[in-house]
């Protein structure tokens, strides 16, 4: 199998996995009723896969380093297949919470190999476009899978619906049995675990960059989701099937900002393109601002220029860990993975307080200025980086 074939299975199998976090949401009412229980506990079956999904980041990254790839990837896609079949038969909701554990546990290795075997793969020029690549394919989960949810859902019950993810995931658990190679690990001299590497990580320049900007990337896309449904009820009073419409804008745009970015990195450089676009994010936060109070129309093309940009952001960043951290790969995704499921877990509890205090402009307002933080610090940071990268460009 050719790596471009690689790289799109790798991306479909994050996809898949990825389903698991909202492709039973329009459920909820159905799950509530069918088990007996309250929306409290089924909304917590969400945050015990996603509380999963966080913590194994920093667990398997350093596995991932040591023991290799394909040998992580394997068992935590079995514990998935299996989890998402018992979440299908769970007849109580003590059992769907925790099958929604161990599949949190199964799925937390998929987006984390994947990642760290598409930086083994490829180098320099392809990795940025392979990364942009990717995150293109992972970015069509969070659109598809409520409306592949519900109309599943719809004639099947939730049961259904995770039938329907047992199938596909066991379909991309013969891929990785039997097609997906060994990438790693590049070299290993020793096997135990090495704690020291996290530090190493938050201390680099090029590591604490990356955190930072990708704990407020997510943080700022987050905000946008859970709050662009409250802006456009109050607001133009939609109805939800229209507010829904407006959400998948944002997630439309990102996908595209997310396939040009392998360009935009070939042709500036990974930080760079970091740096310019994560500042284009503030201009269209500002922008929001103003047009959330002046139309419908002039809030839905802002939205699209604050999607195309985050789209365009998020792709730099595990291509700068990629080629910086070589032997400590997977662990320093990992931390990055981990940082950034902080960022969409803050978004919620942070945007409530500001929104209760001041609405979009306090919301929105200081979003935009965790954004300006996040410019400044990284543009300190990589501006060596970047000199250098002038400069080999200017010698060529």
């Amino acid at each position: 199998m050719t790596n471009r074939k690689i790289l799109y299975a790798l991306g479909f199998c994050a996809a898949i996995v990825s389903f698991a976090q909202n492709l039973y949401v329009p459920l909820m009412p159905e799950i509530q009723k069918e088990l007996h229980t309250s929306l409290y506990m089924v909304n917590l079956s969400v945050t015990l896969f996603t509380v999963a999904l966080a913590v194994l980041q920093i667990v398997y990254g350093p596995l991932i380093d040591r023991i290799g790839r394909k040998k992580i990837l394997l068992p935590g896609m079995i514990i998935y297949v299996a989890a998402t079949i018992g979440c299908s038969f769970s007849f109580s909701i003590e059992m769907l919470l925790g099958f929604r554990l161990l599949q949190g546990i199964g799925a937390a290795a998929v987006p984390l190999v994947a990642a760290t075997m598409i930086g083994d793969l490829f180098e320099g020029k392809e990795r940025a476009e392979s990364m942009a690549t990717y995150q293109m394919i992972l970015g069509i989960a969070p659109a598809l899978g409520p409306l592949i949810g519900g109309a599943i859902g719809s004639v099947a019950g939730y049961s259904g619906a995770f039938g329907f993810l047992a199938v596909t995931a066991f379909i991309m658990l013969l891929v990785v049995i039997f097609v997906f190679p060994e990438t790693g690990p590049v070299s290993v001299q020793s096997k135990r675990l090495d704690l020291g590497s996290f530090a190493r990580i938050f201390k680099n320049r090029t590591g604490s960059s990356v955190l930072l900007t990708g704990f407020v990337l997510y943080d700022v896309f987050y905000t946008l989701i859970v709050f662009l449904p409250i802006v456009l009820k109050d607001g133009y009073h939609l109805s939800v099937a229209q507010i829904g419409l407006a959400s998948m804008l944002l997630v439309a745009f990102s996908l595209i900002g997310s396939k040009l970015s392998g360009k935009l990195q070939t042709k500036l450089g990974s930080a760079k393109s970091l740096n310019l676009t994560f500042s284009s994010v503030i201009i269209g936060l500002i922008l929001f601002i103003i047009a959330a109070k002046m139309s419908m129309i002039a809030l839905l093309i802002t939205l699209g220029i604050i999607g195309f940009f985050c789209g365009l952001t998020m792709s730099a960043l595990p291509t700068l860990l990629s080629a910086e951290f070589v032997k400590e790969r997977a662990t320093a995704i990992g931390v990055y993975n981990f940082v950034r499921y902080l960022g969409m877990a803050t978004a919620p509890m942070l945007g409530s307080l500001l929104y209760s205090y001041g609405g979009v402009t306090l919301l929105i307002g200081c979003t935009a200025l965790l954004v300006g933080v996040a410019v400044v610090y990284s543009s300190l940071q990589l501006g060596l980086m970047i000199k250098k990268a002038d400069r080999a460009k200017e010698t060529h």
